[in-house]
């Protein structure tokens, strides 16, 4: 394996914040998901999870940092042991010198000090699984309201995602433990799923508010009435004053979505836009042909000035 910071772009007194946000940004450019068939992308993405993965163990981060290890987790061989003075003539007065009654006390400690290479080539590859990144599709209502959902990885196995009411897109939730499994006998990694959420017919989110432009005949807009109109809980009925006109906005309050902060939900804006009958009416024709308004409108004196 390569030098992980600098497969991840980082300077090696990252913090572990820079080192996670480096990984996510490789990830979401280089995942497979998103390029299918990419052997580059694919081998960057493995890379950067390896190398997440590597530096996310502090006590491994420290051993290669300070040259105990390499990259890949295996000891790197130290220059000089007590051992290649053995068949020398100062053998015994480095035992004396450093402490040691006797060369056989030298051994003893030696064989206590240092594990067996089986044991260290099995302590060096004891390491967490590697994370695993994916891409949810969300509907827009699920989202808003909250639901669960059942992903199949590629490998088969299937995972129940729960997604939270209020749920931003974008937003990036984690599974413990469901990643790749550990080696060595280390945890499993983690799933990251990213939720995208996908656009409505009619309803628009900003903030915690719903946002909705809803049609009304010209009868209801007149002479005004109570009216059902779609919320993300089911319709409500609501009352279009006498008078409306395009344009007008209503409130419906706590219609809107749940903000998980606060606690406090917000508000749907209907915002109204009169249509005409498709149909042909005679008699709206004959009315209005003799009609004339008590206040007359200009509307468009504002665009011919």
């Amino acid at each position: 394996m390569n030098d992980p910071y600098e497969t991840l772009g980082v300077a090696r007194t990252a913090t572990d914040k820079e080192i996670k946000e480096a990984f996510k940004k490789l990830a979401r450019k280089s995942h497979p998901d998103l390029h299918p068939g990419d052997k580059t992308a694919e081998e960057t993405f493995k890379a950067a999870s390896n190398a997440n993965d590597f530096l996310k163990d502090k006590e491994q981060r420290r051993r290669f940092d300070a040259g105990e290890i390499d990259a890949s987790g295996v000891e790197r061989k130290q220059e000089r042991f007590y051992r290649d003075f053995a068949d020398g003539p100062s053998y015994t007065s480095h035992a004396a010198q450093d402490g040691f009654t006797s060369n056989e006390d030298l051994e003893e400690f030696l064989a206590r000090a240092f594990k067996s290479g089986t044991q260290r080539q099995q302590s060096a590859f004891r390491a967490p699984g590697q994370d695993l990144t994916y891409v949810l599709p969300v509907d827009f209502l699920d989202a808003a309201i909250g639901a669960t959902r059942t992903i199949t990885l590629p490998e088969g196995k299937t995972l129940q995602v729960k997604i939270p009411e209020g749920a931003d897109d974008r937003q990036m939730l984690r599974l413990k433990g469901q990643g790749m499994p550990g080696f060595g006998g280390g945890p499993a990694g983690d799933a990251f799923v990213e939720l995208h959420i996908e656009p409505h017919p009619f309803f628009h989110r900003k903030d915690d508010n719903i946002h909705i432009e809803l049609p009304v005949t010209l009868r209801e807009a007149v002479l005004g009435g109570r009216i059902e109109v779609p919320t993300i809980g089911g319709p409500v009925s609501m009352t279009i004053p006498r008078g409306a006109n395009t344009g007008q906005t209503l409130r419906l309050r706590d219609k809107g979505v749940l903000n998980r902060k606060t606690g406090q939900r917000g508000h749907q804006l209907v915002t109204l836009k009169v249509v005409l009958p498709q149909g042909e009416e005679p008699e709206l024709s004959s009315f209005l042909e003799t009609w004339q308004p008590r206040t007359p409108d200009l509307p468009r004196k504002e665009m011919l000035k």
